[in-house]
């Protein structure tokens, strides 16, 4: 039989990490449910470490400037932990998201954190103590839970998008846009509604043209919005057309892109570097749904401002899994430690 929990913490990325870190230093002795590497995570985009798993340098985490970073990875990394990364390029300036991740697991372990592998797949919050059941068929008790679940982003489904993750084709502008592998060069964007517009404007701070993909012949966005992109002379809408293939080799990583006309016109190829699919995250929630408060979209409600609280007592949000607008790993890791405090003052009370 379980012992009753003060705080189970389910996710793996740095709002989850970063609220064990809070909760442990409190002496709350927290558990994290981390989630596990299964095939149907894979297909789901839901593997351990959410998108930082899919994020090969970070440039914008606080505290990792440039400067080799290999043997301080290799000391603070227990070896058990080193052995499921990629080999650490020793060479390497820049930290990976993976690794990234890593340490600040390392960072809540080092306080006290409880780690178990799994999913959680369903929550009975209708009363207390909150109850949560494992992949394993487990039922785990606790007094309060933080969700920091993540999101997932929406990708095309093609084969060829997969392979070209990391090496070319990527969901965040704001994340990947700045690297070196997309400056200077045409890129390319699909969608057509406010998210992809604003990818778009970024982009054209860094590359030296911006082809926007859209499917249809008028944009879904808002009306200045759209009428911003149009306007920008950067900025090539490429209307009626979706893409078929991404193009490239392993050496170059994303060469170009192959378009199929929604409009009976030829098939064309545009050369590009970098393509940044826009259309859209989905929310890991779908163990939430009827249990607590979301979004038309699926995102965790969060009723009182600049809290985490969600709409059953006790339940805390964290993350990208409640936050639709800015979805950096900075704002997820603050957002994990609000839901912490957030957690130990509500355990006092």
């Amino acid at each position: 039989m379980n012992l009753m929990e003060n705080v189970i913490i389910i996710g793996s990325g740095p709002a989850a990490w970063t609220a064990a870190i809070y909760a442990a230093r409190a002496s709350l002795a927290p558990l994290v449910i981390e989630g596990d590497i299964t095939q149907e995570n894979q297909d789901k985009g839901t593997l351990p470490m959410g998108q930082l798993a899919l994020t090969s340098e970070v440039e914008n985490f606080p505290g990792f400037p440039p400067g080799k970073l290999a043997e301080y990875l290799l000391s603070a990394i227990p070896g058990n932990r080193l052995a499921m990364l990629p080999p650490i390029n020793p060479d390497a300036t820049c930290i990976a998201g993976p690794e990234l991740v890593e340490l600040i697991r390392a960072q809540a372990v080092h306080f006290g954190t409880r780690v178990i592998t799994g999913d959680v797949v369903d929550v009975d919050f209708s009363g207390t103590p909150l109850k949560l059941t494992h992949s394993d068929g487990n039922i785990y008790e606790t007094h309060t839970v933080i969700v920091a679940t993540g999101a997932s982003a929406n990708y095309l489904g093609l084969p060829s998008e997969n392979r070209f993750k990391n090496r070319g084709v990527s969901a965040c502008a704001v994340c990947d846009g700045g690297l070196p592998r997309f400056r200077d060069v045409p890129i390319a964007v699909v969608g057509g509604g406010d998210a992809a517009i604003e990818e778009a404007l970024y982009l054209t701070k860094t590359a030296s043209k911006v082809y926007l993909i859209h499917r249809r012949n008028e944009l879904r966005a808002s009306k200045i919005a759209a009428q911003r992109a149009m306007e920008h002379p950067k900025i090539e809408i490429l209307w009626n057309t979706i893409p078929k293939e991404i193009l490239g080799d392993d050496q170059s990583g994303v060469t170009g892109v192959l378009l199929q006309s929604t409009s009976g016109q030829p098939n064309k190829t545009v050369s590009v570097s970098g393509v940044f699919v826009a259309i859209g995250h989905t929310p890991n929630t779908k163990f939430l749904q009827g249990k607590v408060d979301l979004t038309a979209q699926g995102y965790i409600v969060r009723p009182i401002p600049f809290r985490s609280n969600t709409s059953v007592p006790g339940v805390f949000a964290a993350g990208d899994v409640a936050d639709d607008y800015y979805r950096q790993a900075n704002t997820a890791a603050a957002a994990g430690c609000m839901a912490a405090l957030d957690a130990e003052r509500f355990l006092e009370r």
